[in-house]
């Protein structure tokens, strides 16, 4: 018996961490909403820009809303789009859609037309809840998808009047965030809860194995793939991360997440949307995290428990002067994930709230916690130890396991591993083999278990927590018609970790790094737009002419 067999993490849990989790105690996601429904009816269960939402407001809210998808003709396996920041109505929505049986389409709202038609249409999304900020640039690729029911859901939409009025006044016409758009044929989202409330959810039973969330994420070959994550996926996971979290709160009666981090996220999704809340916890969305004294404020408003982020984010709030005057008694656990952990950020965390910062570690194919470090006495620069019902191993390009303490690919296996991609049996067979989720990340097992990254396998850019893959970037500045060859890699970055950097050849010497941003500007998320933009004569190649990154990255 290998030493990953015999899973040497085991002997670090803490005794109250089961080894493993019963994936069976709920049939379907919907059983464990209904549960956590019932249980804190007369707790909040999520909050934005100082307005509550009960457990029981969000039991009636999400059926009328899934009660309205039913009353259009939406029937389950259909497909949802949710695009929009953290608002209330994400919630909502969320829920009353896999109440009325539907898979949902998370998507980043920060997408470009062209980002937005492949996901759409690749998903065969039939519906749409999208926030008005954005919905000019969908409208202009609408047509070429299937989805015929827009709702649409604005930034203050959810708020007691008159602060609805102001905050949307404020939106529309002071601050300029919402670029004209067609309102025909469009539905606001508090008139669905309207309709729906005159109707009901038509019977229906989840199975275990139901694909409900198509969560897309990044490929080497730069094609956005679906991840089909099943109920037993989301059911596990969100048991593995309450057998390691929810120990640590059960003198705590009412429960509050400060959730910076939007839920279109897998991250936020699974460990905020679902583990928190089907605990009890008060969600605090975080609307703006960019917007730091937001962030800040919700610690004067609330006493904070738990914090989730990002490296980016935390870094940035432990060098904000205000952050420093917050009280941090009520804080006991802080999750990071998204990216590395920086060692330094880590260390201040801790000075300053007196709590430790707990690197975990996942992907989307795994809906997405694999392992984490414990609340109390992690490691810092590790990933940390498996969660419960997980076995971690590193193998050699053969995929054979590699001695401990030998840097090779991390493999994981789990009953959270995606069902696969849809609609890409071969990306699929790609990335699962026997069981076994290959990451693309490069580490090594200690012998007590401890597992750390070293490296990454693919070429992924790593931009605060969002994958960006090269791939996309070259094939969009490609299309320039000044551009003969291009190469993108990622740089160092201190705030985003990293950020993409081009080597173009060009065709055309009055071509500019001016003219390649604003390209890309229009064809990119903005986190994707690359930083610096280098011309070269030539680009290094094998000699099959493949282009060597690694040597650009050591440029």
């Amino acid at each position: 018996m290998s030493n990953y067999d015999s899973r040497p993490w085991l002997q670090h849990y803490p005794d109250f961490i089961p080894h493993n989790i019963d994936t069976h105690q709920y049939e379907c996601l919907v059983d464990m909403v209904a549960e956590t429904f019932e249980k804190y009816r007369n707790q909040d269960a999520f909050s934005c820009m100082d307005k509550s939402l009960s457990f029981n407001d969000l039991d009636i809210k999400s059926h009328n809303f899934g009660a309205y998808l039913h009353s259009i003709g939406m029937v389950p396996g259909d497909r949802i789009v949710l695009m929009m920041p953290n608002l209330l109505q994400y919630p909502i929505a969320l829920f009353g859609a896999l109440r009325a049986g539907l898979i949902v389409v998370n998507t980043n709202p920060l997408y470009t037309p062209r980002e937005m038609k492949h996901q759409f249409v690749d998903s065969g999304a039939t519906a749409i809840v999208i926030c008005e900020n954005f919905a000019a640039g969908f409208q202009t690729i609408q047509a070429e998808t299937n989805i015929k029911h827009v709702i649409l859901a604005s930034i203050g939409e959810m708020q007691s009047i008159p602060k609805r009025w102001i905050v949307n006044y404020v939106v529309r016409n002071i601050k300029k965030m919402v670029p004209a758009y067609d309102h025909n044929n469009t539905t606001w989202f508090t008139d669905t809860l309207s309709i729906g409330a005159k109707h009901d959810i038509k019977p229906w039973k989840g199975k275990h194995d139901d694909t409900i969330l198509l969560q897309y994420t990044g490929g080497t070959t730069g094609v956005s793939k679906g991840a089909m994550l099943t109920n037993q996926n989301l059911i596990a996971n969100m048991l593995q991360i309450r057998a390691v979290m929810e120990p640590y709160f059960k003198d705590i009666e009412h429960r509050v997440a400060l959730s910076p981090l939007p839920m279109y996220h897998i991250f936020a999704f699974s460990v905020n949307c679902l583990a928190l809340m089907g605990v009890g916890f008060k969600n605090v969305l975080v609307t703006n995290p960019r917007d730091l004294p937001s962030v800040i404020a919700e610690f004067g408003k609330h006493k904070i428990n738990l914090m989730t982020g990002i490296n980016t984010l935390f870094n940035a709030l432990i060098n904000h002067p205000d952050f420093v005057k917050q009280d941090f008694s009520h804080l006991r656990v802080t999750s990071g994930g998204g990216m590395a952990v920086q060692k330094a950020v880590a260390e201040k965390w801790l000075s300053i709230t007196g709590r430790e910062l707990a690197e975990g570690y996942g992907m989307t194919e795994s809906s997405p916690v694999i392992t984490t470090n414990p609340v109390v006495n992690g490691r810092i620069g590790t990933i940390g130890l498996p969660v419960p019902s997980t076995d971690v191993r590193i193998v050699d390009d053969n995929g054979v396991p590699v001695p401990v303490g030998e840097i090779g690919e991390i493999q994981a296996r789990g009953p959270q591993i995606m069902k696969g991609y849809y609609n890409n049996p071969e990306a699929t067979a790609d990335i699962i083999k026997d069981g076994w989720l290959g990451t693309g990340d490069m580490g090594l097992m200690s012998e007590d278990g401890y597992f750390r990254i070293v490296d990454r396998k693919k070429d992924m850019i790593l931009v605060s927590g969002f994958n960006v893959y090269p791939n996309e970037i070259e094939d969009v500045i490609a299309m320039h018609p000044k551009v003969l060859e291009v190469a993108a890699v990622g740089v160092k970055d201190e705030k985003a970790g990293e950020v993409p950097k081009v080597f173009i050849v060009v065709k055309d010497a009055t071509l500019t790094k001016e003219e390649i941003i604003a390209f890309c500007r229009t064809n990119l998320t903005a986190y994707k737009i690359p930083r610096y933009v280098e011309f070269r004569i030539e680009l290094p190649k094998t000699n099959v002419g493949k282009i060597l990154r690694k040597e650009l990255r050591e440029s």
